[in-house]
């Protein structure tokens, strides 16, 4: 089941989330839960049977410290590989909050400005560009508000024809924007919310060209490693060959759950990893979580504290979607990378995001009022899968928020 099968491609990438193939194997020795973290497997196991999961994990985080987790499921749908709260699952969209945290770090440094345009950054472009293209500044792309349509055929087509491009990864962006630079604008930029991947790519696009490295370079660099994401990596979050993660399913036609194992048909194309490419375990989902949920009061500082709230800050109001496709937001505001969602069992707005690249769905959910964060994934999507893993964050918030 390729991705260049069936209209497999349109169907992955309209529905939300994406990302590539990438990486891979990291081999490092990682602990179990600790005495002070309470397991949650036995809350977790009734969701795989009910919504048909081949795996589910969590993990709880309260003032920067792990509290609560659980992995139940398998690795692989029927291979008696069981999960581990350390087996690395693929975030999708959910990279997007990394790629406006590597902006905002440009924008503390003086290497760039909140309102940079894409004319700005790619002044040996600009003459060819659309007018209205050539004004879109880099936080008008971060919250989807560039007037870039969302993702449709042209933008599809223009991703099958990457994979003849040749090149590096940042070389395959600067191609796509120069493929899409001359295209008029579905509204003027500032004024309505779409959720376009093809704006995040061509936002990691100016951030390559401002740092000088890969956005895949400054990931790591600037993010990863610092907080010490020790099993995150981008693309495929299994080796090829292996069941060393959990492996991502489809549901076919026929029903049958099946496992995709590392390589082209488990992922998309690795061009737009700015909009969704990231992997790691849902212990150093929850870090990650924590981190942000802190927004400043503990280290390490890649951010100054009012550029990390200024994230989370809404700027647009998304339109209400009707089933929308999971990983993909329905409702609320848009901030820069992220969602501020409300619910039926929080009192306060939350932040959130969601992602899927159809084979794997992960929500993030914090508070910064509350120093309180949670992170649910599977490796699975579907409208079950979707329901299950919202049905599990209202149960963790109501056990575990302060």
């Amino acid at each position: 089941m390729s991705l260049f099968n069936k209209g497999g491609l349109r169907k992955l990438i309209s529905r939300a989330a994406l990302l590539p193939v990438v990486v891979a194997a990291i081999t490092v020795t990682l602990p179990s839960l600790s005495q002070a973290q309470t397991s949650l497997d036995d809350m977790l196991k009734p969701y795989l049977e009910q919504y048909r999961l081949p795996a589910v994990a969590t993990a709880v985080v309260k003032d920067g410290k792990i509290v609560s987790a659980g992995a139940v499921g398998e690795r692989k749908f029927g291979s008696g590989i069981a999960v581990t709260v350390n087996d690395r699952f693929h975030i999708g969209s959910d990279t997007k909050a990394f790629t406006a945290t590597l902006a905002g770090i440009l924008v503390d440094r003086g290497q760039m400005q909140w309102t940079t345009t894409v004319g700005d950054v790619f002044p040996e472009l600009a003459p060819k560009m659309d007018a209205g293209f050539r004004s879109i500044t880099i936080s008008q792309l971060l919250a989807h508000t560039s007037g870039i349509p969302a993702d449709n055929a042209e933008f599809i087509e223009l991703l099958a024809k990457s994979t003849f491009e040749e090149g590096n990864l940042d070389d395959l962006r600067y191609w796509l924007l120069e493929q899409w630079m001359s295209k008029p604008l579905q509204s003027a930029p500032g004024q309505r919310f779409a959720y376009s991947n093809m704006g995040y790519t061509v936002a990691g696009a100016m951030i390559e060209r401002v740092a000088k490295k890969s956005w895949d370079e400054l990931i790591r660099e600037w993010i990863f490693d610092p907080l010490e994401l020790k099993t995150a990596g981008l693309g495929s979050q299994a080796s090829p060959g292996r069941i060393d993660a959990a492996l991502g399913h489809g549901i076919l036609d026929d029903g049958t759950i099946k496992a995709f194992m590392a390589g082209p048909g488990d992922d998309n194309p690795q061009i737009i990893g700015p909009a969704g490419m990231a992997n790691m375990s849902v212990m150093d989902f929850a870090r990650w979580a924590g981190w942000n949920a802190g927004e400043g009061k503990r280290g390490p500082a890649l951010l100054k504290p009012e550029t990390l709230k200024l994230l989370h800050t809404p700027v647009v109001d998304m339109p209400s979607a009707k089933n929308p496709a999971p990983g993909t937001p329905s409702a609320g505001k848009y901030a820069l990378g992220w969602v501020i969602a409300t619910t039926d069992w929080s009192p306060l707005p939350l932040v959130f995001h969601g992602g899927s690249n159809q084979k794997n769905l992960a929500h993030i959910w914090f508070s910064p009022e509350k120093d309180f964060g949670m992170v649910i994934v599977t490796n699975i999507s579907s409208a079950k899968a979707n329901d299950a893993l919202f049905d599990i964050a209202g149960k963790l918030y109501k056990e575990f928020s302060p």
